[in-house]
């Protein structure tokens, strides 16, 4: 089997090379990302140097450049984690999200369809979905309910889930798509929120938190996402949505409040700052479907999972403390 992973120098698609590379160690695996600021090639170097994963630089949205490597490698799955995910950074520069999130995803199908791909997986988000008010907690997501992005970083996601979902009526491309949770754990970027709080309390900084901190997020830790895609890419229904989620519902005050708490750093660390605009208040995924239908569950409580996130970052400064 030989599997092209899109992004695996960032935080899923690393997470889920090393899951890939050490449950199934006769795949071929490549990654292929760009390194863009938020993809680390010294993440994944320790596969690449025990020749468990073969790396590519370039770029998704690059036809040429794809179209090559697929005809060399002639991947059976492809499984597409590269976008730009930053909301903030949507907000200010949309253009980016766009090229790589919706023209790079046609790049990839196109070369799919071309070269014979028998599964296209296409790595989403719940934040296609919108929000949830905060005073129904009984409503969640599900795969029927309909796509209300609020920022350009969903609205590009959205745009490609519609033309992965075109692309299997039109020209008969096997595919599935998987929308998930907030993810956390190992690798995760200091921009967003986990990462971002777990290091600035270590440095004894300010942690900005958005408003009064009311929004709620589902957690779901990372290697529970990547064994749901596991499931996806190797059993799920071909042309079908499936939501992955953890839940585990907080609101990212709390959050907050026990990373300090499990580090032992004074709440007065914790600065509000003016709220994002158009930030989403809830999110929360209902995914029945995927216990259903491939016997998946997460296995990782948010207790367990954060614990196992703090002491990774205590552990790992030399990967997060590089400029």
């Amino acid at each position: 089997m030989r599997i092209l992973i899109t992004g695996g120098a960032g935080f899923i698609g690393a997470n889920f090379c090393y899951y890939m590379a050490e449950k199934y160690p006769k795949y071929k695996l490549v990654c292929l990302d760009k390194l863009t600021y938020a993809g680390k090639f010294e993440t994944i170097e320790p596969l690449v140097t025990a020749k468990k994963l073969v790396f590519q630089k370039g770029d998704i949205a690059d036809a040429d450049f794809v179209g090559a490597l697929f005809k060399k490698e002639k991947f059976d799955i492809v499984v597409n984690f590269a976008a730009e995910s930053h909301v903030d950074n949507s907000i200010k520069n949309p253009e980016i999200f766009l090229k790589t999130n919706i023209l790079g995803t046609q790049v990839l199908m196109d070369a799919s369809k071309k070269f014979g791909v028998k599964r296209y997986h296409q790595v989403s988000t719940d934040e296609v979905y919108g929000d949830l008010p905060l005073d129904r907690p009984d409503l969640f997501f599900t795969e029927e309910t309909p796509l209300h992005t609020s920022s350009p970083y969903s609205a590009s996601k959205a745009a490609a889930d519609l033309l992965v979902l075109a692309y299997h009526r039109t020209y008969g491309l096997p595919v599935t798509i998987s929308r998930c949770s907030n993810n956390y754990g190992p690798f995760h970027f200091p921009e967003k929120l986990i990462p971002l709080m777990i290091t600035n309390a270590l440095a004894d900084k300010k942690l900005p938190v958005y408003g009064k901190g009311e929004n709620v997020r589902d957690w779901l830790f990372v290697k529970d996402h990547c064994s749901g895609i596991d499931r996806i890419i190797h059993d799920g229904r071909i042309g079908e949505v499936y939501n992955i989620g953890g839940h585990n519902e907080k609101t990212n005050i709390d959050v907050v409040k026990t990373i300090l708490r499990q580090l032992g750093k004074p709440e007065s660390l914790i600065r509000f700052v003016k709220d994002r605009p158009g930030h989403d208040r809830r999110y929360a995924i209902d995914p029945t479907k995927m216990m259903r239908e491939l016997g998946w569950k997460p296995e990782t409580s948010f207790d367990v999972g954060i614990q196992q996130t703090i002491q990774w970052y205590l552990d790992n400064k030399s990967w997060w403390g590089k400029d």
